[in-house]
């Protein structure tokens, strides 16, 4: 077998290459018999070129074109024609010439592949990875990495423009648990011990700055051993960025000007800045969500007020106990059927609430189970506030506070599915939401958790309530989102032992648990730690979205299923006895 180079790609001949000879190299695509002329579209990653055998023009190679089946491959040397009148594809970017083939070579033979490689086709997701080098030969796949590769150059790029150096920071680190579980590496050389496999280098960047490098980058691999979901991997991708001598509003312009970099590089599209801005709380009031999809307008507002002096009994508990009311108005839905609003309403009762409070908007008022209940000037109050038209939808919810404006936040969302008000081609929408809580209570383990992870700092002005009221302590922290998606999050840092340690007694770690998990980071702090923060990018999830898809294994080359396996190569596996015995390690 004589391989040769080629001399074009599959997608780059054109009518003036005409009677050129050329050589390519590729897969057969497609293969069609016509009356003894045989057709081929052979295919690279670039594209297709119709490649021709004609018995009178070359009786070698068209015998052994009888041989061909789809995924061969093969090499081909011709001489470059113009399709005859009337065969032209216009869908094809070589469809005004093809090569009449004088030489042919079958490199290799192909069994029939379990799935056509062609985009738009219903195949079972799991033969997809299970075969993943063959779903990864179809076109859109290929465009999926192709993007992702584009988006990699755009942000190295950008950041070394900014004079952003990229470190490479350890793949086997000393476990520190806080957070999700760990992926633990047991080490040969010292028995009983093991390493971590990085959730985050958070705790290098920081370290990074302490060692003066003042603005640090990396495109890394992260672990985290979770439950999966459609857009999370246990191994994912992140942008991660640390900057020295840095307020929020310096992270905000750099990150701002990288999403504009990439929007206009890989999107073609011009973004607007600065990006709007919510705080944590202004987000759950409004849209019910921390990462709320601003691509189409169906706020959320709070009742309290129109309900102040309510005797309906439910809304008058919710009051007493510091709960909220909130409500939505779905335009031109009042004319849902009472089956409709069952179905809404067992909705909301599954991800939680009470039941559902709807109210169709008649000329006359409010046709609702409640109405009876409610003052007549509660009721004018409440189409004023909510500025209900005739033949719209009220849907109300009540309840402890976030619970419930997080539900409603949820029935936002399928109602705007419902009513088709997120369209494919919307205009990308990102928000900061800033301001978050720095802690959060766990009533399971009865102690609070840090919200991002516990080097964020508070803010300034709440630093006195971290010992009397740890709850109301609002982070310098921050969070990046596109159409619903939380696609970045990072804070201004702790950069002083003291501020560290209060944290830390606010999480209820010990002196001495806190020597042994972050010893070596509270050290770096006493020999000069500039002020500091950062940034870390779902890189995964930000190429799913700029490629218009809904899950991230759409976007990797060798994804994980739901259950954290890899069907092509079935991972995890056993390992043989002596790999355990070396690793002093033993199977229960």
């Amino acid at each position: 077998m004589n391989f040769q180079k080629r001399t074009h790609t599959c997608n780059e001949l054109r009518e003036r290459h005409i009677d050129s000879k050329v050589l390519l190299n590729g897969w057969v695509d497609t293969r069609r018999d016509l009356g003894g002329v045989i057709f081929i579209d052979l295919r690279d990653r670039y594209g297709i070129t119709q490649v021709v055998f004609e018995p009178g023009y070359n009786e070698p190679a068209h015998e052994i074109a009888k041989e061909l089946r789809g995924e061969y491959v093969i090499s081909i040397e011709g001489k470059v024609r113009k399709r005859p009148e009337g065969t032209e594809n216009v869908d094809l970017e070589t469809g005004l010439v093809d090569v009449m083939v004088d030489k042919i070579i079958i490199l290799n033979k192909a069994l029939t592949p379990p799935f056509q490689i062609k985009d738009d086709l219903d195949v079972n997701e799991d033969i997809r990875l299970k075969y993943r080098y063959l779903d990864l030969r179809r076109k859109e796949m290929q465009a999926n990495l192709l993007l992702r590769h584009k988006m990699y150059q755009e942000v190295r790029k950008y950041f070394d423009e900014n004079s952003f150096v990229e470190v490479e920071t350890p793949v086997l680190m000393k476990s520190t648990p806080e957070g999700a579980r760990d992926f633990l590496v047991p080490s040969r050389l010292h028995k009983g011990r093991f390493y971590a496999l990085p959730q985050s280098p958070q705790q290098y960047k920081q370290l990074l700055m302490v060692s003066g490098l003042d603005r640090y980058f990396q495109v890394v691999k992260c672990f985290r051993d979770e439950d999966l979901r459609a857009d999370r991997q246990p191994e994912f991708t992140q942008i991660d960025v640390e900057m020295s001598f840095v307020d929020t509003e310096d992270v905000y312009s750099m990150m701002e000007g990288l999403m504009k970099h990439l929007f206009a590089e890989v999107k073609g599209l011009e973004l607007k800045t600065p990006i709007p801005r919510l705080t944590f709380d202004e987000a759950m009031e409004k849209y019910g969500s921390d990462k709320p999809d601003l691509r189409f307008d169906l706020p959320m507002v709070t009742l309290n007020e129109v309900f102040a002096k309510t005797g309906f009994k439910v809304f008058k508990d919710t009051l007493e106990s510091n709960g909220v009311i909130t409500g939505l108005v779905a335009k031109g839905c009042g004319t849902y059927t009472r089956n409709q609003l069952d179905v809404l309403t067992d909705y909301a009762k599954k991800l939680g609430a009470g039941g559902l409070i709807w109210m169709r908007v008649k000329d006359d008022g409010l046709e609702a189970p409640i109405a009876k209940f409610l003052s007549d000037e509660e009721k004018a109050n409440l189409r004023d506030v909510l500025n209900a038209e005739t033949g719209d939808l009220i849907l109300i919810l009540s309840g402890p506070r976030l619970k419930a404006l997080s539900i409603m936040g949820s029935l936002r969302l399928e109602m705007a599915h419902r009513m088709e008000l997120i369209k494919s081609d919307s205009e990308p929408k990102l928000l900061w939401v800033t301001d978050f809580p720095l802690l959060e209570w766990d009533d399971e383990t009865q102690r609070y958790y840090a919200m991002h992870h516990p080097f964020t700092s508070p803010n300034t002005e709440d630093i006195e309530l971290m010992d009397t009221e740890p709850g109301k302590v609002r982070a310098r922290a921050y969070d990046l989102v596109l159409n619903g998606n939380e696609i970045a999050g990072g804070s201004i840092r702790i950069h002083n032992s003291v501020l560290q340690a209060k944290m830390f007694k606010a999480l209820g770690i010990s002196n001495e648990e806190a020597e042994e998990k972050f010893g070596f980071l509270m050290n770096a702090f006493k020999y000069g730690a500039p002020p500091h923060g950062g940034i870390a990018f779902g890189f995964d999830r930000l190429a799913m979205l700029f490629a218009g898809k809904n899950s991230i294994r759409e976007v990797i080359a060798f994804p994980k299923t739901t259950s954290g396996s890899s069907l092509m190569d079935e991972s995890p596996s056993v390992v043989d006895e002596q790999q355990l015995k070396e690793l002093h390690l033993k199977i229960k």
